[in-house]
Parts: structure tokens; sequence; C-alpha cells
């Protein structure tokens, strides 16, 4: 039986970087459902329509193919044939996520790819809802958390670093609207499932944070 590790919190928490680093360290899958619901929302954008409107979206899930391929070890992720795995990390892509991820056929079409990867492969996976709603029965829950100041400030210097130009309040501004459609959206609203373990990382660096989900993971495993 695959043993599954469910990780949720709110945009800019450090899942991905965490999870990914812990993955390889376990020998498990990493699994990025955000990723799935950037490329939905990328291609509405690509397509002029409006990501939050369910009519302009579910008529771009007709023959849309979404899928993740691990290249030397790594996850990358396909709309079609081409390798998105850059081009969904704009700031724009991540509300076009969160808009899309709210919209009832969008999960229903991305639910069957993350619960076949789950039930083939020990995998990590993390996202809004997989402890609540993809793997209500993973053997272990995580809610990786952080404030949403301590996120903002992550964000700004990884910006900044790669040489962009950022304002700092509008990353905020995001950051505290994408937490409110997030836990505010009718359908698999984030939310710290009953079974998880918190995780809060506003006073942790990256290093800290890594060991602290490790430390977590293997007392439970």
């Amino acid at each position: 039986m695959a043993i599954n590790i469910a990780i949720d919190g709110p945009a800019g928490a450090g899942k991905s970087t965490i999870a990914k680093t812990v993955s390889k360290e376990l020998g498990y899958i990493y699994v990025d459902t955000g990723a799935l619901y950037r490329t939905v929302g990328l291609n509405v954008l690509r397509q002029g329509k409006d990501t939050k409107n369910e009519a302009d979206v579910v008529p771009t899930l007709e023959g849309l193919n979404v899928s993740l391929r691990f290249v030397n070890g790594e996850q990358r992720v396909f709309l079609g044939d081409e390798d998105v795995s850059e081009a969904i990390r704009q700031n724009e892509v991540s509300m076009a996520a969160s808009n899309v991820s709210a919209i009832p056929k969008v999960r229903e079409f991305l639910f069957g790819l993350q619960r076949d990867i789950a039930e083939k492969n020990n995998c990590i996976m993390d996202g809004r809802d997989i402890g609540t709603v993809v793997l209500p029965n993973a053997q272990i829950k995580i809610y990786l958390t952080a404030s949403a100041q301590a996120r903002a400030d992550r964000r700004y210097k990884e910006l900044t670093e790669k040489g962009q130009e950022v304002n700092y309040d509008n990353i905020l501004k995001e950051i505290e609207l994408r937490d409110y459609q997030d836990t505010h959206r009718e359908i698999a609203p984030l939310k710290k499932a009953d079974d998880a373990v918190l995780v809060d990382t506003t006073e942790l660096d990256l290093n800290g944070s890594i060991e602290y989900m490790l430390k977590v993971i293997k007392e439970r495993l």
C-alpha cells in the first residue's frame, strides 16, 4: 500500500519548496497540485477568457491535456507537449489559479489525476484541500502555515533576487486576497484537517522549516 503525506496551507507558506526537499530525502514522489491549477489558469488566460467566469472556463477543459512528468527526478508540468513549469509561476497566473480552483468542474477535472498518482506511488502531495478532500485517508497530514507578513517578505525577496521590480505592499495585499478567496470558496475551502499536524514556519528560515517538517514526518511514519 502506498504511503501518502498530505500537506495543505495558504499561498506562499513554502509548501512546494519544503515538500520537494523532503520528498527527495524520503525517496517519495512529490506532487504539486497547485501547479495543475496554475496550468488550467494559464490556459484560460492564453485564450483571453475570464478566469472567474465558469461559463468561460469550463469549455477550455475540453480536450485539455495537463500532466506531471518526472524529468531527472524533478517534477515538470506540461500543457500538452509544452513544459510550462516556469510560465505558471507568474503573479497573474497565481490569481488565475485561485479563481479557476473555485469552479467545481475544474476540481473534478483534476481530481482523478491526483488520486491516481497517490494510489500508485509513495508521495507527498501539497495543495489547499489534500488532507480534507483529495486524500482524506492519507497516513500523515500536515497544515503548513506562516503569517501573511512573513510570506510576503519571502515572496518579495525571491522576486527581487530574480531582478524583478515589485512592491511589497502589493504582494502583501495579493497574499491576503488569495487567503480570503481560498478560505471562503464554496467548494473545498482551505482549512486544516481535524487530524493534521500544524507546522508554523513564521519564525523559521528555509533550512529550519525543512528540518522541522522532516522531524514531524519521521515521528509519524
